[in-house]
């Protein structure tokens, strides 16, 4: 079988990472070779002909998909000048439409919806499995946009001008047929900005464009004219434009991602490219009030002024713009103790900012009055998730979603003045008897870990209830409570305990949270979901033929090492479109770009820490694992469906059960419809019954 294009056929591929000689399935890393997708075949077959099988997984797929196809679910919205815009998927629109309706119509329980653009009748036209990854519009009207469409759900898109006003693809538009990653910014109706993968050239080792262009309506994308360059060495880098809540644009800035959390940023100023004297672990975060607003994920020390990490540091507009490096930079806004910040719109008058305050949200309005930075906090539910879910830079509105694990999510809507709830989700699962609480386990080196746990309220102490623990732990992603709809029908309903662990890693107590457990001290974060395992059953909620574990991504990671480490703990693990060969990954997907996370397995004293805990290389004879579920899809382009695949080869060899799926579309998220989501999730849930559940 063919080894990888681009890997070497000796023993050692560079620098002591594993090459064909010492892995025998690195044929498994080309996705949609004949050789590995006979495997995935096979291993579908095996996989669903038990499944499919149990009386339970049809009920349980039409369940779930009952909830994703549902007419009464909140249809979330953007703001345009012409109307409120949502992207509608359902049992006649599996892969979906782009609708508007007016702000009056959308506020009642049945609004009228004009479709503009329907995914199902372009993808059926084309003879192609179209998905629609979103889309870049000229402001200030948005009705000139670049629509980005996805083959089978991977992050690389082509992008193609559509109108909106006229509800159809423009003739002779701007096209960008080659798929790739990147995307555009409009200078104006005739010009783009592009950032695209325009040739191996142009790419960097983590398959991401470095080199920006500006391309002329009416010529040909290889003749536009490069404005700014990288290098090959870079993650990504690119160019863009600052512009404020008019559409007026008063900066070219450009970017060089020189790891996946570091970051250099440049101004061009009478044509040349000037670097920005700002930490790299930093950002630009837009103009508000006539200032340039920037955030700070490291302590900053500068004109004898510091700013903590998370801080909001701003600068006024005029100033920056004449003399970038030297305009005067003033607190907007610090973390307190347990705070930090999530992320942040701009509306026409104001800066809004969501925080996380002891993993509790609010919602924070920024104004510069009278000289000074003026904060006010929204006023809504406390104790839940606060997200922003669409914000108008033309005007003052804004809308905010609230939930938490067992209250259906709540949308709520603001013109400037107190936020009025707008929508609500009806329940997709009987909460009675239900209740949340919050616990803490001790980590390896005395941290304390938080972790939320939701059951039946019932007494406890026999081990008895099966319970699923989740977490993340990397890239300072918080993992945060929202509403349980399918997991509380298809598990909580059937007697089951879900618990959430904010392991270290993530970002839910700020960057310092994320950056103790990165690189060399990535094991902190397996240790700490270990130790909210082991908390549980000493608790006595559970056991260890009770406990399942998920996750996915980085995720899918956590639960590798968990149950490779540990496998004495848990009975059940499903591992969701995992990174899970770290001595590879690098050469796998996108996984060089996160080098920064993780460390660079080609120099020696980083791939010993990395070796200490790679699941694939932890898979051994030997060993009593709990048997696993592995699942990816094929056209994940991302962490690519190599990882989960060969984890799933090795326990065969050592003959371990397992169970192991492959969707052949959906991407890093899996499933692109409804009808594959309720499918992935029944095969998840079925899986936990059977290992949790049936005696």
């Amino acid at each position: 079988m063919a080894a990888t294009p681009g890997t070497a056929e000796d023993n050692n591929d560079q620098n002591g990472v594993p090459g064909i000689n010492e892995d025998p399935y690195i044929w498994l890393e080309d996705a949609r070779s004949p050789e590995a997708l006979r495997w995935v075949n096979t291993e579908n077959e095996r996989t669903l002909s038990i499944m499919e099988q149990d009386p339970r997984f049809e009920e349980l797929q039409r369940a779930a998909l009952t909830i994703y196809d549902s007419e009464d679910r909140v249809p979330f919205v953007s703001f345009r000048p012409d109307g409120l815009y949502n992207f509608w998927q359902d049992r006649n629109n599996p892969k979906g439409i782009l609708r508007r309706t007016s702000l009056d119509s959308y506020r009642t329980e049945d609004p009228v919806w004009e479709t503009i653009l329907n995914i199902d009748e372009i993808a059926k036209a084309e003879g192609r499995d179209w998905v629609f990854k979103g889309s870049t519009c000229l402001p200030p009207l948005l009705n000139k946009c670049m629509i980005a469409l996805s083959d089978g759900g991977e992050d690389a898109t082509i992008m193609r001008e559509f109108d909106t006003a006229k509800k159809e693809f423009v003739k002779n538009g701007f096209v960008l047929d080659q798929k790739s990653q990147g995307g555009v910014s409009w200078i104006d109706e005739n010009t783009l900005l592009v950032n695209r993968n325009f040739n191996e050239s142009t790419t960097t080792e983590s398959e991401y464009p470095f080199t920006s262009r500006i391309w002329l309506r009416g010529t040909r994308i290889e003749d536009a004219v490069e404005i700014f360059r990288g290098d090959h060495s870079d993650v990504w880098a690119g160019a863009g434009l600052l512009r404020d809540s008019t559409g007026t644009i008063h900066a070219r800035t450009a970017f060089r991602g020189i790891s996946f959390h570091e970051t250099i940023y440049y101004v061009e100023k009478e044509g040349k490219w000037i670097e920005l004297e700002m930490p790299r672990k930093a950002s630009i975060s837009g103009i508000v009030d006539g200032h340039v607003l920037l955030s700070t994920d490291t302590d900053w020390h500068v004109d004898d002024k510091f700013f903590p990490a998370d801080s909001l540091i701003a600068m006024n507009l005029e100033e920056w713009k004449n003399n970038p490096n030297n305009a005067e930079k003033n607190l907007v806004w610090s973390p307190g103790n347990l705070q930090t910040k999530k992320g942040g719109a701009i509306t026409a008058n104001s800066f809004f900012v969501e925080i996380l305050d002891n993993v509790s949200g609010k919602v924070l309005e920024f104004n510069f009055d009278e000289g000074r930075w003026v904060t006010n906090e929204i006023d809504l539910p406390q104790n839940a998730t606060v997200d922003i879910a669409a914000a108008s830079s033309a005007t003052n509105q804004i809308m905010f979603t609230v939930t938490d694990f067992l209250n259906p999510t709540m949308l709520y809507y603001s013109n400037g003045g107190p936020p009025r709830l707008l929508k609500q989700s009806p329940g997709r699962f009987n909460q009675d008897g239900m209740m949340v609480e919050q616990h803490t386990a001790t980590s390896k080196d005395g941290t304390t870990i938080p972790y939320f746990v939701v059951r039946p309220d019932v007494p406890l102490g026999n081990g008895t209830m099966p319970t699923l623990l989740t977490g993340y732990g990397g890239f300072q992603i918080p993992r945060l409570p929202s509403y349980l709809g399918v997991t509380g029908k298809l598990w909580l309903e059937n007697g089951g305990a879900y618990v959430l662990a904010n392991l270290r890693g993530g970002g839910e107590f700020g960057p310092n949270w994320h950056q103790t457990a990165i690189r060399e001290n990535k094991q902190r974060t397996w240790d700490d979901f270990i130790a909210v395992a082991q908390d549980l059953i000493d608790k006595g909620f559970t056991s260890p033929k009770k406990l399942g574990i998920m996750g996915g991504s980085q995720g899918g990671l956590l639960v590798g090492t968990a149950f490779t480490q540990r496998p004495d703990l848990f009975n059940a693990a499903i591992v969701q479109i995992p990174l899970f060969d770290m001595l590879r990954y690098h050469l796998i997907g996108r996984g060089a770009s996160w080098v920064g996370e993780y460390g660079d397995p080609r120099i020696p004293n980083e791939r010993e820490w990395i070796e200490d805990y790679s699941p694939y290389q932890k898979i051994v004879e030997g060993v009593d694992y709990p048997t696993p579920f592995l699942w990816a899809s094929t056209a994940d382009d991302r962490t690519h469906p190599a990882h989960a695949r060969k984890g799933a080869a090795r326990l065969k060899e050592i003959g371990q059960p397992y169970f192991y799926f492959e969707d052949v579309t959906g991407g890093h998220s899996g499933g692109v419809d409804n009808e594959q989501r309720a499918k992935l999730q029944a095969l998840q849930y079925l899986y936990l019954m059977r290992q949790l559940m049936d005696d």
